[in-house]
């Protein structure tokens, strides 16, 4: 309904203000248990303003899902150099999505518990393809300049897909009780060193990621 409507600033800085205390709520309280009354209270708006941006909370946590799977890819891309090889490029968007879901904890642990129920198994599946097409792309490339080892390109693809989340996930979860930075290099370094096609190229990375290696 309101992906039509062309939003003043002042417009799009209110809906985003919806869409953060949407956030803070659902991550406290649960899906289930925040109701859109708590949301307008909560942003200190009229309840008749939530319904010109949104149809209703299912639709309102949908387009919070797609926003945050936005701002990730924004800032993967922002770390990755684009001048750099694909397999400094993964490691740098490996450590960059690290930190990221680090700063943004609370709704990716929501995320988890949300994924359960189907009414948003779509929108959780496409950002999800998107994130594994971006990965694959650096995936394909990488194997065809010989920097990755030449195998299935979809397993390795899901392989540092799983790192960055399985990691991410005992930080989020206090079982790894470390600085994210070091985390985001660790992690980072396993990836290359996973997906090296040898020894020197991984070395040649991983002492200096901002190297595009020949």
């Amino acid at each position: 309904m309101d992906g039509e409507r062309r939003l003043t600033a002042q417009g799009q800085e209110r809906k985003q203000q919806l869409l953060d205390c949407a956030a803070e709520l659902f991550a406290e309280r649960g899906y289930a248990d925040t109701r859109v009354i708590d949301i307008v209270e909560a942003a200190g708006v009229a309840k008749g303003l939530f319904y010109w941006y949104f149809e209703n909370k299912e639709a309102l946590f949908k387009e919070l899902v797609v926003s945050i799977r936005l701002r990730l890819r924004q800032h993967q891309a922002e770390a990755m150099d684009p001048a750099a090889d694909p397999l400094t490029r993964l490691r740098q968007g490996t450590e960059a999505s690290v930190r990221f879901m680090a700063r943004h904890a609370t709704f990716f642990a929501l995320l988890e518990v949300e994924n359960l129920d189907r009414q948003f198994a779509d929108v959780l599946r496409n950002g999800g393809d998107v994130h594994a097409a971006d990965v694959g792309s650096l995936v394909r490339a990488g194997i065809d300049a010989g920097l990755i080892r030449d195998e299935d390109p979809v397993l390795l693809t899901f392989g540092v897909i799983g790192t960055v989340a399985y990691y991410s996930h005992f930080h989020r979860t206090g079982r790894l009780r470390v600085d994210v930075d070091e985390l985001a290099t660790f992690v980072g370094r396993s990836v290359v060193r996973t997906l090296a096609a040898d020894d020197e190229i991984a070395d040649a990375i991983c002492a200096d990621p901002a190297r595009a290696a020949v």
